[in-house]
């Protein structure tokens, strides 16, 4: 009779393996949280200038329904959207033709950092 004095082997990960494992994991968490708060942050940005835009479209729209034309010059006027506060600056300029004006606005945030957006439009006098 032989006497065997040998444990069987053991299935299982060794303590190096788990560490890897979880390194690896803990990257690819990191990565996709950090990809979650560029989205949310560019959510942001594109949502205030969406809003931004409706705010220089109804300043546009605003001098449209006004009897006559807007004189030349340069104006600042509040145009909040929603519970964003806006700032407008509208540049109205005379064209070659009398009938027309030419308007530029531009929206600026509450921060000020810069315009939001700028759209130029045209106003007339022709109904």
């Amino acid at each position: 009779m032989t006497c065997r004095d040998a444990t069987p082997p053991q299935a299982g990960f060794t303590l190096i393996e788990v560490l890897v494992a979880l390194a690896i994991i803990a990257v690819a968490l990191t990565a996709a949280l950090r990809a979650t708060g560029l989205m949310a942050a560019n959510h942001r940005a594109l949502h205030d200038k969406a809003l931004a835009l409706l705010a220089a479209q109804n300043a546009i729209a605003q001098l449209r329904l006004q009897p006559g034309l807007p004189r030349a010059g340069a104006q600042s006027q509040a145009c909040p959207q929603g519970s964003l506060a806006l700032r407008c600056d509208l540049t109205i300029t005379n064209t070659m033709n009398r009938s027309f004006r030419q308007v530029n606005v531009k929206v600026y945030g509450p921060d000020s950092a810069g315009a939001l957006i700028q759209l130029d439009g045209m106003v007339s006098s022709l109904r």
